[in-house]
């Protein structure tokens, strides 16, 4: 027998369904249409399901710690919807909240109009014409690029991903590399459609046509025979680290500058995307990423170095392993790495320590690091142990810390949760730099210890396209401010 309080629950849930799927057609229309991407607090919208929209919805409500649901912001999008607005990324739980705490004193619309102001100028592309990119390299990062760059083609007036360069592998190239795009298993299936063009030697994924280029000399590569001119180039071998082994990109025409998806070395700029945008510079043509966990700690230890003053600290990183390390054990020129990823914890070395001096200098030689790789395929963990300069408590520093996360200038970069039951698996997919485990934070007097979870491709991969959304000027306003 079915209870007034079952009817109840499975009523509501039948009803936010359907305002969810109407969304849907809007969400869509705003983005391939006006170049608009619709968030909530900062989880994307755009190519979402309708569980996944009540799933955003539900994932604000923890973090507020109030209830926001699809019926409050369905009127707001709609409302969105009504405005003519230039490419922006708006955030329509943001705007929903403000919306209630102004208790009526606007009606929707009005208060719409006025939060997007900004952005309300007219339908307009932010590039007079589309971008290009190429990978060199399409490895585990190199195909998680390709995901997230074709999943933001848009209305196809931003970036176009044009070619990925590798060495041949077998007469049936083509084929492997499309069906490693096409299933990952990590990630899960690509979301889209991928079929191969063997005559353009070409993977055609959601209607990209991307060629796939053979060469072992960056040099050689001729990218005018593929119509590529002024292209951001991603090397995402780690070949090559310095800037004479980088500007070989250059050499070949069609390439203006590159982006290094590892570590660089010498005058090589390495910059953590939302911490040292400065060094991002026009005159600039080679450009380092830094490491997954360099972005993964950067972002938090410049947010607690700001507030409390770090004075010193130990960086120690449970990390996924990776390609680099031997299945079973055999031969290896570094120490340990030749063991059995899958059956050991394997302690290894990380420059994450030194490396962040590079984006944060004011904490040169206030930090020492180690690694340690365990038997786990994606998501790491970095553990923040440091001494601050003043006392606080784990009340202050995670309140610190969400505020990060929801309204501060690193919300694209910090992620948080209060989830007890949180473990790595629970992080797949996260496009965050990092995500703060609140319920492991640590506090006695000065001493803080920090647990940071990071999805060490996916979150990486994102930070990556950031920054190439930055230098080829894509970077929408967010709003509301």
């Amino acid at each position: 027998m079915v209870t007034e309080k079952q009817e109840r629950y499975f009523s509501d849930w039948k009803k936010r369904e359907e305002i969810a799927e109407l969304m849907l057609p809007i969400i869509g229309r705003l983005y391939r249409d006006r170049g608009v991407v619709i968030t909530i607090y900062d989880r994307k919208l755009v190519h979402q399901s309708t569980i996944d929209i009540l799933r955003a919805h539900r994932f604000a409500r923890q973090i507020l710690e109030n209830e926001l649901s699809v019926r409050d912001t369905m009127p707001v999008l709609e409302a969105v919807a009504k405005l003519e607005l230039a490419p922006a990324r708006i955030d329509i739980g943001k705007l929903t909240v403000r919306f209630q705490a102004q208790a009526g004193n606007l009606d929707i619309d009005a208060f719409v109009r006025q939060e997007l102001k900004d952005v309300n100028t007219g339908s307009k592309p932010l590039l007079t014409e589309p971008r290009d990119v190429v990978l060199y390299g399409f490895g585990r990062i190199g195909r998680l690029l390709a995901r997230i760059l074709i999943d933001q083609t848009g209305g196809g007036e931003k970036l176009r991903l044009r070619a990925a360069v590798v060495r041949k592998g077998s007469e049936d190239d083509l084929m492997k590399r499309a069906s490693l795009l096409r299933r990952d298993s990590i990630h899960g299936p690509y979301n889209g459609t991928i079929k191969v063009d063997k005559e353009e030697n070409a993977i055609i994924a959601n209607g990209n046509l991307i060629h796939i280029i053979y060469s072992d000399d960056p040099a050689t590569v001729d990218y005018a025979k593929y119509g590529i001119s002024n292209a951001i180039l991603i090397d995402n071998t780690g070949k090559w680290r310095d800037r004479e082994g980088l500007g070989k990109h250059l050499k070949s025409g069609g390439i203006s500058q590159v982006i290094l998806t590892a570590p660089g070395k010498g005058d090589v700029p390495n910059i953590v995307y939302g911490v040292n945008n400065e060094l991002l510079t026009a005159d600039e043509q080679i450009f380092s990423a830094a490491s997954c966990t360099t972005n993964a700690i950067v972002p938090v230890l410049k947010v607690i170095n700001d507030r409390f003053s770090i004075v010193e600290g130990h960086v120690e990183t449970c990390h996924s392993y990776t390609n680099d390390q031997n299945l079973i054990d055999n031969y290896h020129k570094k120490s340990r790495r030749g063991r059995g990823a899958p059956l050991n914890m394997v302690i290894t070395e990380t420059g994450a320590a030194k490396a962040v001096a590079k984006a944060l200098p004011e904490l040169s030689g206030k930090l020492t690091g180690n690694a340690i790789r365990v038997p786990t395929p994606n998501v790491s963990l970095a553990i923040l142990s440091l001494n601050l300069g003043q006392e606080t408590s784990v009340e202050e520093v995670n309140r610190v810390l969400r505020d990060a996360s929801l309204e501060g200038p690193l919300h694209e970069q910090i992620d948080y949760t209060n989830s007890p039951d949180a473990v790595s698996s629970d992080f797949v997919g996260s496009g965050y730099a990092c995500v703060v485990d609140s319920c492991a934070t640590i506090v006695q007097g000065k001493r803080c210890n920090l647990y940071v979870w990071y999805d060490n491709e996916n979150g990486y991969s994102c930070q990556v396209v950031k920054m190439v959304d930055y230098l080829a000027g894509l970077k929408l306003p967010v709003l509301p401010k």
